[in-house]
């Protein structure tokens, strides 16, 4: 996969513009857009990459949108990292409230890693103002890896309040990144590898617990991108227990994928990732 070709916009206007002639390319029902906030130690090409290979692998419609923020992409940078996505907070609360304002008529949102420290701050900042994104606009707001404090991940929810829609948390206990983390924040456990998945489920969350899933990345880190290529398995199988079974369990596994809590969000999956197209993003 390369990018064969890149555009400035030099405006919010453009931007939106642009996203809206995508939009209308889709068949209504379609017109959905995925934003995708990578995470530490990840540049730019690293996130283009990955945000193509979820859209290619996923096969579900809509538009990418690529929000990078400024990680030095080193190991060894994570404080420097985790002060830049601190500072790019305002930024993403601009974009989504961008993407809000084009034709789309579903927006995901998939955070990876430390990613999702930003991505959690700038939805809460919108609450706050009051400007949060319609309910019945929201697809799915999938946190994958998260780079969080599980007790400030708890705060969070608790200013949200019990979402009308379900958090979608993608957890893995192997995962040496976020190990990592852990050891940094003084043995403070991230959400990503937090164990208690029923707590998790009683704030308001749906747990993809991938521990079991074997990793194509040394650190067992990039699980959630794996998802991607398994949805539309996955989501053959779950429509298939519901017409089986009726009412969906709290939780069930599929190729080695725990998920709990989904019956309270049946369609986790089909709003997952996008279809190929070509990503856009604002002018900084």
């Amino acid at each position: 996969m390369v990018v064969h070709a890149a555009v400035y916009r030099d405006t919010d206007q453009d931007f939106v513009r642009d996203l809206n002639t995508q939009l209308a390319a889709l068949p209504a029902g379609h017109k959905n857009v995925l934003v995708f906030v990578h995470g530490y130690n990840t540049m730019f090409s690293e996130a283009l990459y990955r945000l193509t290979q979820m859209d290619h692998d996923s096969d579900v419609p809509g538009v990418p949108v690529l929000f990078s923020w400024a990680s030095r992409g080193k190991t060894e940078d994570y404080v420097y990292d985790n002060n830049s996505a601190t500072a790019a907070r305002d930024n993403l609360e601009n974009t989504l409230s961008l993407v809000a304002s084009s034709k789309a008529e579903k927006i995901t949102i998939m955070a990876h890693s430390m990613g999702n420290w930003v991505t959690v701050e700038a939805l809460r900042q919108m609450k706050i103002a009051g400007k949060g994104i319609p309910p019945n606009r929201i697809g799915n707001i999938i946190l994958a890896a998260p780079d969080i404090d599980v007790d400030v991940f708890k705060s969070q929810l608790k200013r949200f309040g019990k979402p009308e829609k379900p958090f979608i948390v993608i957890v893995s206990r192997d995962d040496k990144a976020l190990g990592f983390s852990d050891f940094l924040a003084g043995g403070k456990v991230r959400l990503g590898n937090y164990t208690n998945d029923a707590e998790l489920v009683a704030l308001g969350a749906v747990v993809v617990d991938m521990t079991n899933v074997k990793a194509l990345d040394p650190m067992n880190h990039g699980k959630f991108a794996q998802l991607a290529e398994l949805a539309p398995a996955l989501r053959g199988q779950i429509a298939a227990r519901a017409a089986t079974v009726g009412d969906m369990p709290s939780t069930i596994e599929l190729d080695g994928i725990q998920i709990s809590g989904i019956n309270r969000n049946v369609g986790i999956l089909p709003g997952t990732v996008a279809t190929p197209a070509a990503p856009v993003a604002p002018a900084p």
